[in-house]
This record gives C-alpha cells, sequence and structure tokens, in this order.
C-alpha cells in the first residue's frame, strides 16, 4: 500500500517513473523542411519533415516542431516546446517555456470580426497578436484568434482540452482549465484558477474573477 495525502499526484509521479516522457528527439532538420531567412535556433532543436518555417522565427533550446507544421513569420517560441504534427503557428505570435501544443492546433488565426452595412460585411482587419505564457498545454484542434488590436492572452500554467475555441482579445489568467468544446466569445477576461467545464460558453465582453468554476453545458452571459 502507497498512502499519500493526495493520490491522483501520486499516481502521477509513479506514471512518470515507469513511463518517462520521450523528450530525446536528435538535433536535426529534416530535408524536406522549408526554412525562411534570418532564423535563430537554440540547442538541440528538432525540425520534422515537411514543417515550413517563415522568416525571422525564433526557437528556443530542446524544441520540437514535428511534421507539416506552419511557423508564421516573427514568431518566437521559447525553450523546451513541444509542437505536435499539422500545427499552424501563424505571424507574430509569442510562445513561452514548456509549451505543449497537440495537433490540428491553430494558434493566430483572423478573430471573427465583421462590420455590416445593411447589405455587406466588411471584414474587420485582425491586426493583433497572440501570447502563451510558460507551461501552457493546448489540446487537439483548438483555435485560438489573434486580437483585432492588442493581444490574445492565454496565462501561465493553463490546459486546454480538445476542441476549445478562444476568441480574439481574450485573457486568460493562470493555471485556468478548459475543458473539451468551450468557447470563449471576444474580449472576455478571466482571473486565475478559473474552471470552465465541457461545452460552456461565455458571451463577448465580460469578465470572470478568480477560482470560478463553471459547469458543464452553461451559458455565461454576464460577469462574475
Amino acid at each position: 500500500i502507497i498512502k499519500h495525502p493526495n493520490p491522483h499526484l501520486a499516481f502521477v509521479q509513479v506514471l512518470k517513473l515507469f513511463y518517462p516522457e520521450r523528450r530525446n528527439y536528435p538535433e536535426e532538420i529534416h530535408s524536406t523542411a522549408i526554412l525562411g531567412k534570418k532564423i535563430k535556433l537554440g540547442k538541440k532543436v528538432y525540425i520534422g519533415a515537411y514543417v515550413v518555417i517563415e522568416d525571422e522565427v525564433e526557437i528556443g533550446n530542446n524544441g520540437v516542431i514535428m511534421a507539416n507544421c506552419f511557423l508564421g513569420e516573427k514568431t518566437k517560441i521559447g525553450e523546451n516546446c513541444l509542437i505536435y504534427p499539422n500545427v499552424t503557428i501563424r505571424e507574430n505570435i509569442s510562445i513561452g517555456n514548456n509549451v505543449i501544443i497537440h495537433p490540428g492546433a491553430v494558434i493566430g488565426s483572423d478573430g471573427f470580426g465583421f462590420a455590416f452595412d445593411g447589405q455587406v460585411h466588411h471584414k474587420i482587419p485582425q491586426v493583433g497578436k497572440v501570447i502563451i505564457e510558460d507551461e501552457v498545454e493546448i489540446g487537439a484542434n483548438v483555435t485560438v484568434d489573434r486580437a483585432a488590436l492588442g493581444v490574445t492572452k492565454i496565462g501561465r500554467g493553463t490546459k486546454i482540452d480538445n476542441l476549445v475555441q478562444i476568441g480574439h482579445s481574450v485573457e486568460i489568467g493562470e493555471n485556468c482549465i478548459l475543458v473539451a468544446q468551450v468557447g470563449i466569445g471576444g474580449s472576455t477576461k478571466l482571473g486565475k484558477n478559473v474552471t470552465l467545464a465541457g461545452q460552456a460558453g461565455l458571451v463577448g465582453h465580460i469578465e470572470i474573477g478568480d477560482q470560478v468554476i463553471v459547469g458543464a453545458q452553461s451559458g455565461v452571459t454576464k460577469s462574475i
């Protein structure tokens, strides 16, 4: 018997003993990768097959960029980041250290903004950026929209499940949990340690305070 005050955490520690993380990728740039100009690569960086990296991208030490990923110009990725296959990271994105992004995620897509003149929906240019801080994990097929102006921000230690939509100019605090199919409208702000359970939806332009828990399939239309 192993007795521990936090069995779930102890279970994690035991699993790591028996199943160490695979981070022993070689320092290698695959022959099919396409690299732009003025790229800065740290030590022990792995770049997989058919990766496209545009001009002035920076990747920190021990970075792993797996097959078919796209990194737009002037994007910066910190140390010890793991980017799984088929991830799109558009231009002028800032990603911190120890970040994991799972397959199919899109970081920095245009925010959904249009002005209607009575007949035509005119696209509002989305010229902001995305900042992802240290220790964030982003699940498969997550979309994080760039800000219309300013920044979309995901705080340190936040964990995001699959199929989550984060709208433009959203700010998420530290150590939040966003479960599958959460949707957050543009310009909404979350505090620290917020939990949004599966399929919760938040309208835009509201504020959610620290340590709020929103249950599954809830709809939030006003600030909490």
